[in-house]
C-alpha cells in the first residue's frame, strides 16, 4: 500500500494532550509510519465495521480511531486504550456540519462524561422539602433553531439535559468549536437572530454543503486540521501554547487566503487574533512571490517592541526562509531609513513627543503667547500642517481638521502658521527633528518615488522598446505591506506606506481596532488613497481574556462612539469569548500608601509567574518596584524595549507600557479620579469641548487596553475616589 496523508483533527489535540508523555511520543512515532505505509503490518491499520472509520495500532496499549477523508486522506479523531476502541462503536458519530461544511467527530460517551464532571460520582444534593425539576438552559429553543444555527446534531439529546451553566462549559470544552460559541451566546442572552449575525452567518460555507463529500469537506476552513509533520510536532511538544501556528478559526482562515482587489482591513478587540491573521497573511503572500531574494513584503507596526516580537513569531510560524523575504519593522524606524538613505551625511538629533512638547512651552513663554497651549500646537502642527504635508499657508487654510475639536477662524489659522514656522526654525537651529518631521520627509521622498515610477510606466507605453537603468532604479519598494495595530499610526505614515507599493491586487493588509488607540492618531484612509471600503472584516471571539474581564473592559469604554479609519463607525458588536473565570475584582484604598499594601498581598496571593502591575503614571512605577521589593518580591519595569528582566516574576509598568503585552494575572491600580482620566483632561472641558471628549475617548481606550492585558484575573484598584470610567 502506498503513502497516505494523515491530519490531526483540532478537538481531537486536546485529548490527546491529556495522554501520557510516553503515548504522545508513540503518536508521533505512528504518524510516521502510517504516512509512509498504513499497510505496514505493525499498524494493524483496518476498516471498523460499517464505518468510514478505521483503527491503527499507536503502541501495545493504545489504538489510533482515523476518520477516511477519501483516497489517501485521513484524519486522526481519537488516541483509545486498546480495549475501548472496540467496545460499542455506536459511541461515535461523525458528520459534516451542513451549515459550515465542515467536518466533525464526537464520542457521545466521553460527551457525557465532561458534562456530567469526568465521569467523577456527583455529590448528592441535599434534601428539599419540594424538590423542584431545573428547567433545561435551551428549552426555549427548538432543535430546528439550534440546527440553523450550526449545533452539531449528535449532540442535541445531551444539550436538552444541561440546567446548570457547569454542565454548558463542561460540553463546550468538547463540542465542535461553532457548537460551543453558539451555546455560550445563546446562553449570554443573545437573540437567535443576534447569534445567525454574529456567530454563524461568518463561518458558514460560501456554497452549498454536499454532507457526503469529506474530500470538499477537508479543504474547508471550518475543518480544523493540521496539515505537516511539523504541525503535529508543534501540537505535542507545546501543546496549546504552539496552537495559533497550527489553527485558525474559520473566519480567520478566509481572511488570509481571500484574494483582494486592493487594500483590505481587519479589525477586532483585543485578543481576537488580529496579529495571528496578519502573519499568516504574510506566510500566504510570501509563499506566492516568485522565486528570488530580496525582501519583497513589508511587515509593519507603531511599537517597536511589537516588531521585534512579530520578527520572532513569524521565524517561529513560517521559518527563517519565509522571514528572509520580509522587511519587519517599526513605522518610525522605517521612515528614519527612507530619510537617512536620501540625506546621507545630514543627521539631526530626534526629538519624541515628550521632548518636542517642551519645545512648544519653551517657544510660547518666548513669544508670550498664552491663546494655545503646547498640546494642541503640537498636534495641530503634527496631524494637519505634516500630516497632510501642507507647504504652505494658503494650503492650510483651506485644509480639513477632522477629529480635531476646537474650531479655527482665518485669523486663527494665520496665528498657529506663524508659530509652527518659528517652532520648526527653532528646531533648525538647534540641529534637531521630531519623529513627525521624520515620518513626513520619508512620505515626500516616498511619493517622489511613486510620480518618478507613474511618469516612467507612461514613457514606456509610448516607447515599448525602452529600456533603462532607471527602470530597476524606479521599481516600488515592496509587493506588499502587511500593517498590524493600524489604529496608531498618523496620516504622515499612511501616505509613507501608500507610496511604498505600486496599487494592485493584494497591495495592503491592515489590521487593527480604533478602540485601542492610545497615540491620538486620526486619519482617514479613503482620503489618503487607501480604498477599503468593501473590503473591510470584523474578527470578534476574543482568545486572551474571560468572559468575564471582557464585560467590564467593554463597560470601561462608556457609550462613546468609535471611527473605523475612513469616516465611518465601527463597535465591538458580538465580541465575545468562550473562556470563563472570576469576575474582576474592584478594590478601593483611603490612600496611595494603603493601595500600595493591597498590591503586595494581592501579589502575594497569586504567588505565581505571569503578574503584572500596571498604573497611569510613570512616578507610580518607581513606588510599586520599591514597596514589592521591601517584600522581597522581585519585579522589574517595563521599559520602551520591554521588560528590563522578563524572567522576573512580576512586571511594572505605565498603562501605555502594555500594548501588546499580556499576563494570567493583571492587577490595575491607581484608578482614581484626577489619574484616569488625567486632570489636564478636564481642564479643556470649556475651552475646547470637542477636544475634551477625543482626549476622554483616548483615556478610555488605555484603560481599555490595561484590562484586556488580563488573560485569568484582573483586580483594578484606587485610592480617593474611584474613577468615573469604572462601572
Amino acid at each position: 500500500m502506498s503513502g497516505a496523508t494523515l491530519r490531526l483533527l483540532d478537538r481531537a489535540e486536546k485529548e490527546i494532550l491529556k495522554l501520557p508523555r510516553a503515548v504522545k511520543g508513540a503518536i508521533y512515532d505512528f504518524q510516521h509510519k502510517f504516512r509512509n505505509d498504513p499497510g505496514n503490518k505493525g499498524l494493524r491499520f483496518k476498516q471498523l465495521k460499517n464505518s468510514q472509520l478505521y483503527s491503527a495500532r499507536v503502541n501495545d496499549d493504545y489504538r489510533a480511531l482515523l476518520l477516511h477523508a477519501g483516497g489517501t486522506e485521513y484524519i486522526l479523531v481519537a488516541v483509545e486504550p486498546r480495549g475501548e476502541v472496540y467496545d460499542h462503536l455506536d459511541r461515535y458519530r461523525y458528520q459534516i456540519n451542513p451549515v459550515t461544511g465542515g467536518i466533525e467527530f464526537l464520542d457521545l460517551v466521553v460527551a457525557e462524561e465532561v458534562v456530567g464532571g469526568n465521569g467523577r460520582p456527583q455529590p448528592e444534593p441535599a434534601p428539599s422539602p419540594e424538590p423542584a425539576e431545573p428547567t433545561p438552559l435551551f428549552a426555549a429553543y427548538s432543535p430546528e433553531q439550534l440546527l440553523g444555527l450550526g449545533v452539531a446534531e449528535p449532540l442535541l439529546p445531551l444539550i436538552a439535559k444541561i440546567t446548570t451553566e457547569v454542565e454548558l462549559l463542561g460540553l463546550v470544552s468538547y463540542a465542535p468549536q461553532l457548537t460551543g460559541e453558539v451555546l455560550l451566546a445563546l446562553h449570554d442572552g443573545a437573540s437567535p437572530e443576534d447569534v445567525l449575525e454574529q456567530v454563524t452567518a461568518p463561518v458558514a460555507a460560501e456554497e452549498k454543503v454536499d454532507t457526503e463529500d469529506y474530500t470538499a469537506a477537508l479543504a474547508r476552513p471550518a475543518t480544523a486540521v493540521t496539515t505537516a509533520d511539523a504541525d503535529l510536532r508543534e501540537v505535542l511538544e507545546q501543546g496549546d501554547f504552539g496552537r495559533w501556528k497550527v489553527y485558525l478559526h474559520p473566519t480567520q482562515r478566509k481572511l488570509v487566503d481571500r484574494d483582494y482587489n486592493g487594500p483590505a482591513r481587519v479589525s477586532g478587540g483585543p485578543g481576537t487574533g488580529k496579529t495571528i491573521v496578519a502573519l499568516h497573511r504574510v506566510r500566504h503572500l510570501v509563499d506566492r512571490l516568485p522565486a528570488g531574494g530580496g525582501k519583497a513584503v513589508l511587515l509593519t507596526t507603531f511599537n517597536k517592541n511589537l516588531a521585534a516580537d512579530l520578527e520572532q513569531r513569524l521565524i517561529a510560524l513560517a521559518g527563517e526562509e519565509v522571514a528572509a523575504r520580509v522587511h519587519i519593522t517599526n513605522v518610525d524606524k522605517l521612515a528614519s531609513e527612507i530619510v537617512a538613505e536620501s540625506e546621507r551625511g545630514r543627521t539631526r538629533r530626534r526629538l519624541d513627543d515628550e521632548k518636542a512638547r517642551k519645545e512648544w512651552d519653551d517657544l510660547l513663554a518666548e513669544e508670550n503667547e498664552t491663546r494655545w497651549d503646547a498640546g494642541f500646537l503640537h498636534e495641530e502642527w503634527s496631524q494637519v500642517i505634516l500630516g497632510q504635508g501642507l507647504r504652505t499657508q494658503a494650503e492650510y487654510f483651506r485644509a480639513r481638521r477632522a477629529g480635531r475639536g476646537r474650531p479655527l477662524n482665518r485669523a486663527d489659522r494665520k496665528r498657529i502658521w506663524n508659530l509652527t514656522e518659528r517652532y520648526v526654525m527653532r528646531l533648525e537651529n538647534k540641529n534637531l527633528s521630531t519623529l513627525r518631521q521624520v515620518t513626513e520627509r520619508a512620505a515626500q521622498i516616498e511619493a517622489a518615488r511613486a510620480r518618478d515610477r507613474e511618469a516612467y510606466r507612461e514613457r514606456q507605453a509610448d516607447s515599448p522598446k525602452l529600456q533603462d537603468e532607471s527602470g530597476m532604479r524606479l521599481s516600488p519598494r515592496y509587493q506588499h505591506v502587511i500593517v498590524d495595530e493600524a489604529q496608531d499610526l498618523s496620516a504622515a505614515h499612511w501616505r509613507m506606506l501608500r507610496a511604498m507599493v505600486d496599487p494592485g491586487r493584494n497591495d495592503m493588509f491592515i489590521t487593527g481596532d480604533t478602540h485601542q488607540r492610545i497615540y491620538g492618531n486620526h486619519v482617514s484612509l479613503g482620503n489618503l488613497g487607501i480604498a477599503i471600503r468593501g473590503r473591510s472584516s470584523r474578527l470578534t471571539l476574543s482568545y486572551r481574556t474571560t468572559h468575564e474581564i471582557l464585560g467590564t473592559a467593554v463597560r470601561v469604554l462608556g457609550g462613546e462612539q468609535w471611527d473605523d479609519l475612513d469616516d465611518g463607525r465601527d463597535d465591538l458588536a458580538g465580541y465575545r469569548s468562550v473562556l470563563r473565570g472570576a469576575v474582576p475584582e474592584l478594590r478601593g484604598f483611603p490612600t496611595w500608601d494603603a493601595e500600595l499594601d493591597g498590591i503586595v498581598e494581592q501579589v502575594k496571593a497569586w504567588n505565581g509567574d505571569s503578574i503584572a502591575v500596571c498604573v497611569p503614571e510613570r512616578r507610580m512605577v518607581a513606588d510599586v518596584e520599591t514597596r514589592l521589593a521591601k517584600e522581597g518580591i522581585v519585579a522589574c519595569a517595563i521599559t520602551a524595549d520591554g521588560p528590563r528582566y522578563v524572567e522576573a516574576p512580576v512586571h511594572v509598568g505605565t498603562m501605555h507600557r502594555f500594548k501588546g503585552l499580556e499576563y494570567q494575572n493583571m492587577i490595575i491600580a491607581g484608578v482614581a479620579e484626577g489619574l484616569v482620566p488625567a486632570a489636564w483632561i478636564t481642564r479643556s472641558t470649556e475651552e475646547d469641548p470637542l477636544r475634551y471628549r477625543r482626549d476622554l475617548r483616548t483615556a478610555r481606550s488605555l484603560l481599555f487596553v490595561a484590562v484586556t492585558r488580563a488573560r485569568d484575573n484582573a483586580v483594578i484598584t484606587w485610592h480617593g475616589t474611584k474613577s468615573g470610567f469604572l462601572p
